[in-house]
């Protein structure tokens, strides 16, 4: 059916009689001359006659008009039939470390060596197309931590905003603490059960204000289920001038916090050295019971402002045209 998003516009539809009553007209300046009757005074009187019509034709132009800006300025919309959204899934909150560290190319991908956060966007992007019915959000962290997508049903957004992030965005270092904090609020207000935070980060906590640990203890008691995700390949050995030698590019990662705040909260904690151990959270959540929600539903809508906005556009164009002719 047809709406009108803003309805009280119509309101503005006696503008023109007030101006009207508020303006006086402008005075005919034109002098009277002397009329001398001849042939020729017919066909001036019927001249007189066309432009008569043609003022009356282009007052019906410019009332027309109006009416149709108006109910262009009033957006009128086609609302269609009422779309049912999934009533049961998953409150499922993704944060990811965007600090420096996760520039590190020590993943590999179709064949190719990536950095850290390229190969996360991959792998979180597959599993987000894998979460229908669940209601997503994304939380990005640094030196502090940014809401970047509330929960919503809208996947696919959630999965463009997860690629578009870049490393260094929300700082150099890491506020695991922050993340699960803002993490909790967001989810705070939803049904205790089946509250789930994915905790991706490649390193220790280096920033924010709240403890992890005391984070993990607040999500514990408000039912937050938190699966963290330890993100970095094992040592691996590297010839130099002097010889071999090993290199450990995961030694930053603080793995017994993240298992601390795994066993708190009653999740579980993942070691992601390749893109295959990250498919192992996939079946871990898939056993989880999806929790009943309260029933939504979506109207899709289409503006047709343009449509009453063209004809006006059109109307007001002959009008000035007939008024041309009429002075002429």
């Amino acid at each position: 059916m047809y709406e009108f998003a803003w309805w009280w516009l119509f309101a503005c539809l006696p503008l023109p009689l007030l101006v009207r009553w508020l303006w006086k007209p402008a005075q005919d300046e034109r002098g009277i001359a002397l009329r001398v009757p001849f042939m020729r005074e017919f066909q001036r009187e019927e001249k007189q006659a066309g432009r008569s019509w043609a003022s009356w034709l282009t007052l019906l132009c410019a009332i027309l008009g109006w009416l149709a800006l108006v109910t262009a300025a009033a957006r009128p919309v086609w609302v269609g039939e009422a779309t049912a959204l999934p009533v049961s899934g998953r409150d499922l909150m993704l944060a990811v470390d965007l600090s420096g560290s996760m520039q590190e190319q020590d993943f590999r991908v179709n064949r190719r060596i990536v950095d850290r956060l390229y190969a996360t966007k991959v792998v979180a992007g597959e599993f987000l197309a894998q979460r229908e019915g669940d209601r997503i959000g994304l939380v990005l962290f640094g030196d502090q931590a940014y809401l970047q997508a509330p929960l919503t049903f809208d996947r696919k957004t959630v999965r463009t905003l997860l690629n578009e992030s870049a490393i260094g965005l929300a700082g150099e270092r890491t506020a695991i603490g922050d993340a699960i904090g803002l993490s909790l609020k967001r989810l705070q207000d939803k049904p205790d059960k089946n509250r789930v935070l994915i905790l991706m980060t490649d390193g220790a906590n280096t920033a924010g204000t709240v403890s992890p640990l005391e984070a993990a203890d607040m999500a514990a008691i408000e039912g937050l289920k938190i699966y963290t995700v330890g993100i970095g390949s094992e040592s691996q050995q590297t010839r130099s001038m002097f010889g071999f030698s090993l290199i450990n590019k995961s030694a930053e990662l603080d793995e017994k916090l993240l298992i601390d705040i795994a066993e708190k909260t009653g999740g579980q904690y993942f070691r992601a050295r390749d893109t295959d151990e990250f498919q192992r959270i996939y079946k871990e959540l898939d056993r989880l019971e999806p929790v009943e929600q309260e029933a939504e539903s979506w109207r899709p809508q289409q503006e047709l402002f343009r449509w009453p906005l063209s004809l006006a556009f059109l109307l007001g164009l002959l009008a000035f045209v007939l008024r041309l002719e009429t002075d002429a």
